[in-house]
């Protein structure tokens, strides 16, 4: 049997009278890249807000490779190697690529920011943070300034910087969001090559690029998983289609 990594009994999440997570139940396989769509409104970024921590469960469990993780901070989520793309919700436009990635080098591993001029000329910093760079196509862009590059640059910057925290699981937040087709095509053969090392779970709008990157798909309707499966059994699955992927044509035009 394949090896559970992140594994979601039950969780459950109300804001008033919404619910936004419906006793959600998921695993995610070691080594895959499992994708959560589903329509606006379906819960999709309260259950990632729960994943990392940020968000608590009313109800349920999350377990991270074995343990129990659901009332373990930010931080300690993150030691265990669970990132999330864009838990650093914004870069240092005034800063180079590198800086701030290694930021993120920084901040993982506990230094001071107090001597963050002395840490530019730390190789324990810089080396992971260029190898960072490297990974998600940037590193002919290692000494760009942020507030000059372009936006779906800033995305794989800050999937970078994710990286830099060394995790085992990469939790990705729509990282396609704003991007035309060139960068969207750029992020989709990015994220093939990361899955190579790393487990994945994809929250995306763009189905093309669900549909060509992921292993299995969960589907999220008003807080809860309706189907889950190869991509091939969710485009065939009749309630999946009528709930979400009947309103999305390209689905069935692609693949």
């Amino acid at each position: 049997m394949a090896d559970v990594l992140l594994q979601v009994e039950d969780l459950t999440k109300h804001f008033g009278g919404i619910v936004a997570s419906d006793h959600i139940r998921l695993d995610v396989i070691t080594g895959e890249l499992h994708a959560v769509i589903g329509p606006n409104g379906a819960g999709k970024t309260t259950l990632i807000g729960q994943l990392t921590g940020e968000v608590a469960p009313q109800a349920g469990r999350i377990r991270f490779d074995g343990r129990d993780i659901t009332a373990l901070p930010i931080h300690r989520r993150s030691a265990l190697g669970l990132a999330r793309s864009f838990q650093i919700t914004s870069l240092f436009l005034d800063f180079t690529a590198l800086d701030n990635v290694s930021l993120a080098v920084q901040a993982h591993v506990g230094h001071s920011f107090r001597f963050w001029r002395d840490a530019r000329k730390e190789a324990a910093l810089r080396e992971p943070a260029r190898a960072a760079l490297k990974r998600v196509g940037l590193a002919n862009r290692a000494d760009a300034i942020v507030s000059n590059m372009s936006h779906g640059e800033h995305r794989q910057l800050e999937i970078a910087m994710a990286l830099a925290t060394n995790p085992r699981m990469l939790l990705l937040d729509e990282p396609m969001a704003g991007m035309g087709p060139e960068e969207s095509a750029r992020m989709v053969a990015m994220l093939r090559e990361l899955k190579r090392d790393l487990t994945i779970l994809l929250i995306e709008h763009d189905m093309e690029a669900v549909f060509a990157l992921a292993d299995r798909i969960s589907v999220l309707v008003y807080g809860r998983v309706i189907a889950t499966g190869a991509p091939q059994a969710i485009r065939a699955n009749a309630e999946v289609r009528q709930a979400y992927l009947g309103e999305q044509e390209a689905v069935s035009t692609h693949g």
